[in-house]
């Protein structure tokens, strides 16, 4: 029979979970990790990743019979490459606050609030400090992108994780063109442009990519190749899905290292509220998104 395969890099656990074609869980696996602070900031060493992604997948059982599979992650933070797909400095996840002044400038800027934990937010705080490792980005991505990456060769999100890194036009589900425009011009003077470093964004159901050769050599070939993937998505995302949560006017909350409310929203927000955030479903649906860092740590 065959069985589906999802992967989720949580804050504190990685899991692995094959349900069948009845939606029923038949086989798991996990692996404990937890972020570590180093040099203010609070991080993940990228290496761990694979070993508890490893771990996880012993615990599937016949794995052979896996025909899809899809990553999911947490949310925002910064992973920043060069040309060759190597890392420029430490994970900088969603824990971290250090982005107060990017995050208002942005918000602002674009009259749609940005939280300190998004990808956007840390690029540009990155340019505002003047980091060195700036003038050499040439791809920036979220845990479950970076995941994704290396085991397709895609370099997509799910519209619901891509949400976390710039804001979403849930009319057209891409990223927001207008704020594309007015990014461009402030930071003009980077050798990249911003449409070029971030990932494509896909919906959900569409194709995403296949295990490829490489992809299986870094997990020690416990999966076969050629598996098809879903666009990597986010954690917000897969509570949507896991709560029914997914049409305008549903909502659900997450207790876990955060603590948030999600509401789908049937119309816009007519203005900015700095204590909401703005997400989408893994269908582009705009979600009104209520985040707090702390709660069951």
């Amino acid at each position: 029979m065959n069985t589906y395969l999802g992967i989720e890099f949580g804050s504190t656990r990685i899991k692995a979970v094959a349900i069948n074609g009845n939606h029923n869980p038949v086989s798991s696996g996990d692996y404990t990790w937890k972020s570590t602070y180093e040099n203010g900031i609070w991080t993940y060493d990228l290496a761990e990743v694979w070993v508890g992604l490893k771990q996880a997948l012993s615990g599937i059982e016949n794995r052979e019979e896996v025909e899809a599979m899809g990553i999911s992650g947490m949310m925002h933070g910064y992973l920043a490459f060069d040309k060759d797909w190597n890392l420029l400095v430490p994970f900088r996840t969603w824990q971290n606050t250090i982005t107060g002044q990017a995050a208002a400038e942005l918000t602002e800027l674009f009259g749609f609030n940005i939280p300190q934990r998004w990808s956007i937010a840390h690029l540009y705080q990155a340019v505002l400090n003047g980091e060195e490792h700036v003038s050499k980005i040439a791809h920036i991505t979220t845990l479950a992108g970076y995941v994704h990456y290396m085991l397709t060769g895609i370099n997509a999100l799910g519209i619901g994780e891509a949400s976390g890194m710039f804001p979403i036009d849930s009319e057209k589900n891409c990223y927001d063109e207008e704020m594309l425009i007015k990014f461009e011009k402030l930071t003009e003077n980077q050798p990249w442009n911003i449409r070029d470093i971030l990932p494509d964004v896909l919906m959900a159901g569409e194709e995403a990519g296949n295990l490829t050769e490489i992809g299986a050599v870094l997990i020690d070939n416990l999966l076969p190749v050629g598996i098809r993937f879903a666009p990597a998505e986010g954690d917000a995302g897969t509570g949507m899905t896991a709560t029914n949560a997914v049409a305008p006017r549903t909502g659900n909350v997450s207790a876990g290292t955060s603590i948030f409310s999600m509401v789908v929203l049937e119309k816009p927000l007519q203005k900015v509220y700095v204590e909401i955030d703005l997400v989408t479903t893994p269908t582009g649906k705009a979600v009104a998104m209520v985040h707090c860092n702390n709660c069951t740590n």
